[in-house]
């Protein structure tokens, strides 16, 4: 049983209200409020010592890392991020400068998307290091992009640079609040989520929640530098099965009707004329996940990164 196997299971013991639009199974929850035209969009992440980053790790750059987690499934869904709640758990305290690095680094990005840092908890966990984060957005309600919307036809979009996150993009990344709400404002963005898991797994929750397939053309993937030169380095892995596996790329992945498709891109290089977008595939209606190559058309059987695999 892996993370989204045991999701499934815990799903139908969740208890819901009439304000849950969305509960879970998307980026985020999305909850109606008493008045006016925005929902609450509402995601907690973690990172772990020894899973999300290592122990010699600078902690100004695991606490920004614990917060842009958060931060890109908000972007998912077209939202702008408003308070947090940090909670540490931590081994001990003998130093009380390490800790405040974690929430300098935390600081930075915060006033840069102006985000209240609200509060929070700390606990003791006797062997090591890890940061939840509680995050509440807000979207527009037309502007709420879910997971489900992917139709047969439909373009599949990603952002950046995929695979090698672990050379030190899972640490830096920027989330890409700006650009999802620049898209979701000018386009009919069909349905989104961001990059966490690897471009297989995910896309393949786009199709599972959509009812869809989707076929891409691996010319078209952008491979990183960083996949490239690791790859080098494995017996194992190409470029390519890095881009559509290694995760915490947290770039915006979504589809948009195949009409739009050439208005999008042109309107996106004037507009983020430094962040690369590239339309990698289509989305077909058989429920398959296929990988056009030189050398014909195959299945791909990737699944990106999951929890207790």
């Amino acid at each position: 049983m892996n993370e989204f196997d045991l999701i499934d299971q815990i799903k139908p013991l969740l208890p819901l209200n009439n304000t849950v639009i969305v509960g879970a199974g998307d980026d985020c929850a999305v909850l109606a409020q008493a008045a006016g035209q925005d929902y609450l969009l509402f995601k907690t992440d973690s990172v772990v010592q020894g899973v999300h980053f290592t122990e010699e790790e600078d902690l100004l750059r695991v606490g920004r890392k614990a917060l842009a987690r958060c931060m890109s499934d908000l972007a998912a869904m077209g939202g702008s991020p408003q308070w947090a709640l940090v909670t540490l758990g931590l081994p001990e305290i003998t130093d009380v400068q390490p800790i405040c690095r974690i929430y300098e680094g935390m600081k930075s990005l915060a006033e840069k998307y102006d985000l209240a840092i609200v509060g929070g908890e700390t606990t003791h966990c006797p062997d090591r290091l890890w940061i939840s984060v509680a995050m509440v957005g807000r979207v527009a309600k037309s502007a709420c992009i879910l997971r489900n919307g992917a139709k047969p036809g439909d373009a599949v979009f990603v952002s950046g640079e995929l695979g090698g996150s672990r050379a030190g993009k899972h640490l830096d990344f920027e989330p890409r609040l700006l650009e999802a709400q620049w898209l979701t404002k000018r386009f009919n963005i069909r349905s989104m989520i961001d990059v966490s898991d690897g471009l297989a797994g995910d896309l393949r929750h786009i199709m599972k929640q959509s009812g869809v397939g989707a076929e891409l053309h691996s010319a078209a993937i952008p491979i990183s530098a960083d996949a490239r030169r690791l790859a080098r380095s494995s017996d194992t892995r190409t470029p390519l099965s890095s881009a559509l596996s290694d995760g915490e790329d947290f770039e915006l992945l979504f589809t948009v009707s195949a009409k739009e498709a050439v208005a999008l891109l042109d309107a996106w290089k004037k507009q983020f004329p430094d962040l690369q977008l590239k339309c990698i595939g289509k989305i077909i209606q058989s429920p398959v996940l296929r990988l056009v190559t030189p050398e014909g058309v195959r299945e791909i059987h990737a699944d990106g990164y999951l929890h207790f695999k």
